[in-house]
């Protein structure tokens, strides 16, 4: 995936405005801070295309992610609890919408790039494999004599080459920024082999605002929700939350608020308040960072540290929490008795793929014998939690019907 940016075809936007009454990229998003990513700014698109009309460039990335197989395929893919243990738990889709509108308030506080920051955070887990995280360690690990496998790094893939929906292109041709962001993580030797799109891991440097607050959203949506989860699962209990100074303080003034509410209303009040409690500490202590470093530009903000954070206080207790569910429910014997089968399941397709690669789709097999391991690990990335099941079954189990 070497970086073969191009810079967005250049246009008169006010002549064109002019014309058709429409207005321009300039005038949707005048009202940003100088700090925040403009789409008119853009770094622009690997391949060329013509300015959209009536929508921002990032407009344009948010709807063609949303409009993407991947995305779709999100609705069935786990989060923490595997796909047929219950309709109510949260997916990678759900979890992606909340993600998105977490980072929207923060970003509409901050004078930044809803559009951008939304497309971001709608795009961050597109790589993920089936099985939450138990998928992904699993299809690392087969992947380890082969460049290994990292959930980023697929997403990436998946905008950039795996989708197929336009005739120009493969991918999403995303611009610059909205990649950016979705690359969280990167070693240096991926770094060096994306170019462009890998110099901020090289040299230091941040990421837009807008991919740092998705960034911190990712973690309020999933740390709170597992609560939700967990709780709704059976798997934790409210007794046990009562050790995390994050939960209880607002638990107990959820009780005092409202005396009368209990089970599911009285769960679903206090994290409502921990989520609130979060975004608005994120939105304060973000709005000092910024005028403590008073970034004029989006190069200012790449060149400055981290600016999107909590204050020392809630970042604390928000790392308890992070620890007490890394403890109580993603280690739960019943949690990993899932992620052992989960585990079973990705090494196993892996392995028969491998041992014969006949037995994959056309589009997946190759005569090159160093390719074919990266494009079976894009097969079994992009599978559904029950696709991935299906398709063990009908690799391993005789059915006598």
């Amino acid at each position: 995936m070497t970086d073969r940016r191009s810079d967005v075809v250049k246009h008169d936007p006010a002549a064109g405005a002019a014309k058709t009454g429409v207005p321009t990229q300039e005038a949707l998003e005048a009202h940003l801070a100088p700090y925040a990513a403009h789409s008119a700014q853009s770094r622009g698109r690997r391949f060329p295309e013509a300015a959209p009309s009536a929508r921002t460039e990032f407009q344009r990335d948010r709807d063609r992610i949303v409009h993407s197989t991947a995305f779709r395929r999100l609705e069935y893919k786990t989060q923490v609890f595997v796909n047929h243990e219950g309709d109510l738990f949260r997916t990678r889709l759900t979890h992606s919408l909340e993600v998105a509108q977490i980072a929207r308030s923060v970003a509409r506080n901050l004078r930044v790039n809803e559009d951008l920051v939304e497309a971001i955070s709608l795009a961050h887990d597109l790589g993920h494999t089936p099985f939450g995280h138990a998928g992904q360690d699993a299809l690392n690990e087969c992947m380890r004599e082969h460049g290994g496998f990292e959930h980023n790094l697929q997403s990436l893939a998946v905008v950039d080459d795996l989708e197929e929906h336009y005739g120009a292109f493969n991918g999403l041709n995303l611009c610059f920024e909205t990649r950016e962001g979705i690359l969280k993580h990167c070693s240096r030797e991926n770094a060096r082999r994306l170019g462009a799109l890998g110099e901020r891991f090289l040299e230091g440097r941040q990421p837009s605002i807008e991919a740092q607050i998705a960034n911190v959203a990712d973690e309020i949506a999933y740390n709170n929700h597992d609560v939700d989860d967990g709780l709704r699962s059976g798997l934790l209990t409210v007794e046990q939350l009562a050790e995390v100074e994050l939960w209880q303080v607002h638990y107990e003034a959820a009780r005092s608020d409202f005396p009368q509410i209990e089970g599911r209303r009285l769960i679903h009040e206090t994290v409502r308040r921990i989520i609130n409690t979060l975004i608005v500490d994120l939105i304060d202590t973000t709005k000092l960072n910024l005028d403590r470093h008073t970034p004029t530009s989006l190069d200012a903000v790449r060149a400055a540290p981290a600016l999107v954070a909590h204050s020392e206080t809630i970042a604390a207790q928000a790392a308890a929490l992070k620890r007490f569910l890394f403890k109580n429910l993603y280690r739960h014997y019943r949690v990993m008795r899932m992620a052992n089968k989960a585990r079973r399941v990705v090494a196993g397709l892996f392995d028969a793929f491998t041992d014969d690669p006949r037995l994959l789709p056309p589009g997946y097999q190759s005569t090159d014998a160093l390719q074919q391991p990266r494009l079976i690990a894009h097969y079994i990335a992009g599978m559904t939690d029950r696709y991935a099941v299906k398709e063990y079954q009908r690799l391993f189990v005789i059915d006598d019907n």
